[in-house]
């Protein structure tokens, strides 16, 4: 293979319901390609290696900042950020899935319904309803109780974690481990704490950790 290429194999779906199969692209290198840069080169021009003019690849992105978690997908079978993984720095040809725990829409975009369904279950935010000056007369988080919740404030609801758990899958019920993340942030939240017990319900019920 020319070491002035890029391979990539791509596992792509048509639909839904319909069956998935792989196919094979190559690109020119160029310096800094990550996987999404590379993912719009081959929708440019769409001819895989056997040569066939075929439809461009279906992805999720956004931010292109490793913010949003838009474009996660299995890279080399590891769930990853597109934007933020770099094609240098993996070996060929590289591998590309659509994650395995949720529903494939095409390609490589998957619908996280289900996941954002369980973040409205357990009420993953804090309500401020303009009763607070936020500036001075709310309460503030303590200093112990935000390094507890620093890693969870940071989730992007990428669904790297839901990918990874063995726990959730099509066939279980399990809201999964990022919904939990995010209760164990809101109450450990001088605002939210006032809301601990309702969501401490939520996730006692269907699909919780009883």
């Amino acid at each position: 293979m020319d070491k002035k290429t890029i391979r990539f194999k791509i596992k792509r779906q048509d639909g839904p319901d319909a069956s998935p199969y792989w196919e094979e692209f190559e690109i020119p290198w160029a310096p800094k390609h990550n996987v999404v840069s590379s993912l719009m080169e081959i929708r440019r021009n769409p001819v895989n290696i056997k040569g066939e003019r075929v439809r461009p690849v279906v992805w999720d992105s956004n931010c292109m900042e490793e913010v949003c978690g838009a474009c996660t997908m299995l890279i080399n079978g590891f769930p990853r950020q597109a934007c933020s993984t770099l094609v240098d720095s993996l070996p060929q040809p590289i591998v590309l899935e659509p994650l395995t725990k949720f529903p494939v829409v095409r390609d490589l975009q998957v619908d996280r319904e289900k996941m954002f369904r369980a973040l409205l279950q357990v009420k993953a935010w804090v309500d401020i309803d303009g009763s607070w000056d936020i500036h001075e007369g709310g309460p503030r988080i303590s200093q112990k109780d935000w390094q507890k919740t620093y890693e969870f404030a940071r989730c992007m609801t990428c669904g790297c974690c839901m990918e990874v758990c063995p726990q959730f899958h099509p066939g279980s019920s399990f809201i999964g481990p990022a919904p939990l993340g995010q209760v164990h942030k809101t109450i450990h939240n001088p605002t939210g704490r006032l809301q601990a017990e309702e969501r401490l319900h939520a996730i006692m019920g269907d699909g919780g950790i009883t």
